[in-house]
C-alpha cells in the first residue's frame, strides 16, 4: 500500500463533539408505506439471481448489511466526487460538509457485495432505509451495470445522479479539500470520511486519482490550520518578526 499524507493522527484533529441537529424539516419525509413501495420496484426491476450492492464510498468500510461475497467492479459512466452538501452528520450549519456520490461521466472502480438468499424486497428495504430517508433521494437509488472479473451484471448503487437543490457539482478539488478538513458533524469528520475511503481502496488495490489528490490537499489543509510543518513538527502560527 501507498503512504497517504492524510494520516490518522491528521484526522484526529478535524474531530470535535457536535450535536445532532435532527432532520431540518426541509425535505420531505419518506413513511413506511413509501419504502415498501420502493423496495418492491426495485426488487420487480432486479435481475434474476442474487442481489448485489455496488459500493464506492462508505459501503466498503462501513456496509452495516451481511455479505457472503465480495468482488472488484468497475462501473463506467460514473465518477466519485464530493457534492452533495452537508449540515448534519458530518457538516453542521456553521461549518456544512460535503458527502461523496457519483457523478456522470468517467468510470468508478469500486467493490461489489453479494447479499445471502433470501426475500429481495425485504433486503432492498433494509439498504434503503440506511442510505435515504427522503422523496428527493429516490431518484439517486438505480441500478448500476457493472463489470467484473466474471462478466457483466447489474447492481444496487446510491447517490447517483444527484442533481439541483442540496448539491455542488463539479468543485474544483483545492475546494473540497478547504471543507473536508474543517467540516464535522455529530458522526465525524469530513477528513475522516476520505481517510477511510482512500485506505480501504488502497486494501483493495484500487487507485482513484481524484481521491489520491484530494487526501494530500486535505492533509496539506489541515497542517496550515493547525500550524504543523510538512515534517510533523508543529510551527509558529505567525512568522516571527
Amino acid at each position: 500500500m501507498r503512504q497517504m499524507s492524510l494520516t490518522a493522527e491528521l484526522v484526529a484533529l478535524c474531530h470535535r463533539e457536535e450535536a445532532d441537529p435532527g432532520p431540518s424539516g426541509s425535505w420531505t419525509q419518506l413513511s413506511d408505506e413509501d419504502f415498501r413501495v420502493l423496495s418492491a420496484r426495485l426488487s420487480d426491476e432486479a435481475d434474476a439471481g442474487p442481489l448485489w450492492v455496488f459500493a464506492y464510498g462508505s459501503l466498503i468500510w462501513k456496509p452495516a448489511f451481511e455479505s457472503v461475497e465480495r468482488q472488484r467492479a468497475t462501473a463506467h459512466g460514473w465518477h466519485r466526487s464530493f457534492c452533495i452538501d452537508m449540515v448534519r452528520w458530518r457538516g453542521s450549519v456553521a461549518q456544512p460538509g460535503l458527502m461523496m456520490a457519483l457523478e456522470r461521466g468517467g468510470r468508478s472502480d469500486g467493490v461489489i457485495y453479494r447479499l445471502p438468499e433470501g426475500e429481495k424486497a425485504a433486503q432492498i428495504e433494509r439498504l434503503l432505509r440506511r442510505e435515504i430517508d427522503d422523496h428527493e433521494s429516490v431518484a439517486s437509488v438505480r441500478w448500476v451495470p457493472v463489470r467484473t472479473a466474471q462478466g457483466h451484471l447489474r447492481a444496487l448503487g446510491f447517490w447517483g445522479g444527484v442533481t439541483g437543490r442540496g448539491t455542488s457539482l463539479g468543485q474544483p478539488l483545492e475546494t473540497v479539500a478547504r471543507v473536508l478538513a474543517r467540516a464535522c458533524g455529530h458522526v465525524g469528520s469530513g477528513a475522516e470520511y476520505l481517510y477511510n475511503t482512500v485506505s480501504h481502496l488502497e486494501e483493495f488495490g484500487i487507485r482513484d486519482r481524484n481521491l489520491w489528490t484530494l487526501q494530500q490537499l486535505v492533509a496539506d489543509e489541515i497542517r496550515s490550520i493547525h500550524g504543523i510543518g510538512m515534517g510533523g513538527s508543529s510551527i509558529p502560527a505567525y512568522p516571527s518578526p
